[in-house]
């Protein structure tokens, strides 16, 4: 029988090599709208995918808000005409530059960005003044993650500022709960309760201060199942429309289908139990420890021992390679995957048809 994984042709790709199924991304895509219930609660994170296609597929299913990482990102969401962006990041430097300049290219889409520090709310105001703009904000609110975002206690009174300033206009909170890894949904549960409730104090909190209702954006996709759930929130999955093997162990309630796959060769047979194939660590993520890579038709291989393009598996019988033969494997993690490669080979029906670039890899696309 022939697995879903296995491209006929192949010999068309060099290896080391990203693939797309896209029947399988739509798949993912639509589970999550049926998750939902409706698009308008979702706001998904597209630095898993950076593809424009990908981007087009999210919006023909009816999704018109969308959050990123990066001002590449943004401007990519802009060029495929997504209504709503969030730049989840609180723009520093020549940031704040390129995105006013974004905003002022791109007048059918709707920028904001995150801040959470005072003074620099300051900085990003009088740039939106001298740039002729206003630009909407949402607080970055620290729930746990130690990362970005103002501690609770100190969130009202930055909501305080904002209202002071005549170029920035706060429009919602924002809580990113990515420390939450329970395996456990009633832990995941009970740990997405407690950032939810700092991000709801704050909200009710600040409200009386504007008069326009103040949006909350929670979470990312460990935490989706839990938030999506809630009244007045808008999630922000991202790995959803790809899949990972971290994830798949991790969350196994989230019944979601692996869709990008690195393909990779056996290059050496180097003894009875040890063969090296093509996928160093320029070609996977390798943030984790080994295994890094996991392959579908190859589950008793294992990774011991990687470079920048080389990886040596440690297999129960080498005689079963020939060098040449083709390994499918699942990535530990995606998204960083992703980004090591400038296009990704889409497969349908079982062939390679054509490929897509991996646009937001780069730092700059036109700004």
């Amino acid at each position: 029988m022939t697995e879903w994984y296995t491209i006929k042709n192949i010999e068309q790709i060099d290896s080391p090599a990203l693939v797309v199924y896209p029947d399988r991304v739509r798949d993912n895509i639509r589970k999550t709208l049926c998750m939902s219930g409706n698009a308008n609660k979702l706001r998904p994170h597209v630095k898993t995918n950076k593809m424009e296609e990908v981007c087009r597929m999210m919006i023909e299913e009816g999704i018109t808000r969308f959050k990123c990482a990066t001002i590449a990102e943004a401007e990519m969401l802009a060029i495929v005409e997504a209504p709503d962006v969030l730049l989840a990041y609180q723009p520093a430097g020549p940031k704040i530059s390129r995105l006013i300049k974004l905003v002022k290219t791109y007048r059918q889409t709707l920028f904001s960005c995150l801040v959470d520090n005072e003074v620099h709310a300051e900085v990003i105001d009088k740039q939106c003044m001298d740039g002729h703009i206003a630009l909407n904000v949402f607080i970055d609110l620290n729930v746990g993650m130690n990362r970005t975002g103002v501690h609770p206690e100190k969130a009202f009174r930055l909501a305080k500022k904002i209202q002071t300033l005549t170029h920035l206009r706060l429009v919602g909170i924002h809580g990113y709960d990515g420390h939450i890894h329970d395996t456990d949904l009633v832990q995941r549960q009970k740990a997405a309760d407690i950032s939810f409730g700092l991000a709801t104090n704050l909200l009710e909190e600040a409200q009386p201060l504007f008069s326009c209702p103040l949006q909350m954006v929670m979470g990312g996709t460990p935490a989706f199942p839990i938030h999506i759930r809630r009244d007045h929130t808008e999630c922000s999955p991202g790995t959803f429309v790809f899949w990972d093997w971290g994830y798949n162990q991790a969350f196994p309630d989230m019944a979601y289908d692996y869709a990008a796959l690195t393909i990779s060769r056996v290059i050496s047979i180097i003894d009875t139990y040890h063969i090296c194939i093509d996928l160093g660590y320029k070609s996977v993520a390798a943030e984790n420890p080994l295994p890094r890579v996991h392959f579908l038709n190859a589950p008793d291989a294992v990774p011991v021992a990687q470079s920048e393009e080389h990886l040596v598996l440690e297999v129960p019988d080498s005689g079963k390679y020939t060098v040449g033969c083709v390994l499918y494997g699942v990535p530990v993690h995606i998204c960083p995957t992703v980004a090591l490669y400038e296009k990704a080979f889409i497969i349908e029906n079982g062939e390679m048809t054509t490929a897509w670039q991996v646009i937001a890899r780069n730092r700059y696309i036109n700004n």
